[in-house]
Formats: C-alpha cells, sequence, structure tokens
C-alpha cells in the first residue's frame, strides 16, 4: 500500500506524548503507589495503565480530533482510517513487580497498515522510533537518535532467539515446534514483550515470537522491525497487524528477514 502522506508530524508528536506520559509512569513505578486488580483473563492491571492510557487520550483528542483512538485499557473510539493504538503499559507484570522491563507502545494506522510506532521505556532509559519510509532509530530524543539496521546471520544455527513463554506455544499445538527451534538456534533468552522486537531491530537479536498478543502489542513495533530491515509476520507467515484486527490475537514472528522462511517453516509449516 502506497501512501503520500508524510508521517513526520505524528512522529514528532508521539515524542511529546512519550515525554508527558513518561514523567507519570516512572513516577509511580519508583514510589509503587498504585493498586493492583486482574482482568477477566487474569492478567494484571494496575491504576497506572489506566492513567497513561487517560493522558494519551486527552492529548490526542485535542490536537488530532479526526483520528480515532484504540487503546488497550479503554477500548476504541471513532472509525476513521487514522487510528491511533495505544498500550500505555507494555509488560505490567513486570512494573508491578519492579522490573525495569516495560513500556508506553504508541502506534498510528492508516487504512488498517502501522505507518508508526514509538516505544518508550523509561525505566531502561531507551527510546525506539520508526515511520514509514523514514527508517527505523533508537536515542533519548529525534536529535540525539542511531539509525538501526536489524543483523545479517544467515543461518538459524546461527542465530540469537528471544520468546516471551513457553505456554502459548503449548496452546497453540506447536510447542514441540518452538522447543525444535529453541534446540536449533545458536542461543535463545525470554527477554519478552516489547525488548525482543527492539533487539531485532538494532541487530542484537535476530529471531523474535509470541504465540498469542493483541493489536496493542504489536502496532508500534511492526513499523520498528521493517524500517530496520526486517520481516514481521504471524508464525504462519500472515500478516500480524491483519490477523490480530480479525481475531482479536495473533502469534507473532520477527526477524532479519533472512531467517524468515526457515523459521516459518520450523516454526508453523503447513
Amino acid at each position: 500500500m502506497n501512501f503520500t502522506t508524510s508521517y513526520t508530524d505524528d512522529l514528532r508528536l508521539a515524542h511529546i506524548l512519550a515525554d508527558n506520559v513518561d514523567r507519570v509512569s516512572m513516577s509511580r513505578f519508583k514510589d509503587r503507589s498504585f493498586t493492583v486488580e486482574h482482568k477477566s483473563d487474569g492478567t494484571p492491571v494496575t491504576e497506572v495503565d489506566r492513567e497513561v492510557e487517560e493522558l494519551l487520550r486527552a492529548q490526542l483528542s485535542r490536537v488530532r480530533t479526526r483520528d480515532g483512538i484504540i487503546g488497550e485499557e479503554l477500548g476504541s473510539t471513532g472509525t476513521a482510517a487514522r487510528q491511533w493504538v495505544i498500550d500505555p503499559i507494555d509488560g505490567t507484570q513486570n512494573f508491578v513487580r519492579g522490573v525495569p522491563v516495560w513500556a508506553t507502545l504508541i502506534a498510528l494506522l492508516d487504512q488498517g497498515e502501522p505507518v508508526m510506532g514509538l516505544v518508550s521505556a523509561p525505566a531502561l532509559q531507551r527510546r525506539w522510533w520508526a515511520a514509514q519510509g523514514t527508517g527505523a532509530y533508537a536515542g533519548k530524543s529525534l536529535t540525539q537518535a542511531t539509525r538501526l539496521q536489524v543483523s545479517s546471520v544467515p543461518t538459524v544455527s546461527g542465530a540469537s532467539l528471544s520468546y516471551a513463554e513457553f505456554k502459548g506455544w503449548e496452546g497453540l499445538g506447536l510447542g514441540q515446534n518452538f522447543l525444535s527451534l529453541v534446540h536449533a538456534v545458536n542461543r535463545s533468552r525470554a527477554y519478552g514483550d516489547f525488548w525482543s522486537y527492539c533487539l531485532v531491530a538494532e541487530g542484537a537479536v535476530d529471531i523474535a515470537c509470541e504465540a498469542q498478543v493483541a493489536l496493542h502489542d504489536i502496532a508500534a513495533l511492526v513499523p520498528l522491525v521493517r524500517e530496520a530491515g526486517g520481516a514481521f509476520t504471524t508464525a504462519a507467515g500472515d500478516d500480524a497487524v491483519t490477523t490480530a484486527q480479525a481475531g482479536g490475537t495473533a502469534s507473532t514472528l520477527a526477524t532479519n528477514g533472512v531467517l524468515h522462511r526457515s523459521v516459518i517453516s520450523q516454526l508453523a509449516p503447513e
């Protein structure tokens, strides 16, 4: 799909939004002053998740009045072709336990296609971002950034794999396939959540995969991996964003691109 619109202004806005909410989330993370509840699926949610999403929604409603918003905690508003996708705290379980691997994810879909994504992990003092056609970057700001490039590792046997957890693959009936992949690679670590995909974009990891994620989990990560030169699909090679939009969840596979078909054939063969 070709777009004639530049997303540079949207990317600048995403940085401003992240600056504003990072101060809130980091303050609450440090002082531990928040309550924790559990959703119907058993996953935790804190008042900070809701507070951050409310702040992002309020700011977007003022400056992007025609755009729709899809948020993890507060649902969808609007039916515009342009939709902002928000995950206020990706890695809530880490946030709750005091593990610094969590982030706010801000993405923009245009006609269903993820065209801009920003990942802000203030406890790690790291931020990653990308917009369609402009490349992927990491750094502290737009003016202090390094352009990202995926690795050139050519074989699965030489690759580094990052994943979230094993249970989900069993639930898909792919447990043995996943274990075979773990044994086939050179190194495997469960960095988990957003960080796995950021590491693929940086070239530090060659393969990242998860068994079951929602749109808000991946919308910001797809442009990051793709603009760094990688590939991002479901485990079977389908479009992950379209699959998540249609069914509510999707499996994911992100690689340096060179390895993609080989990993699909091992993880989810036809």
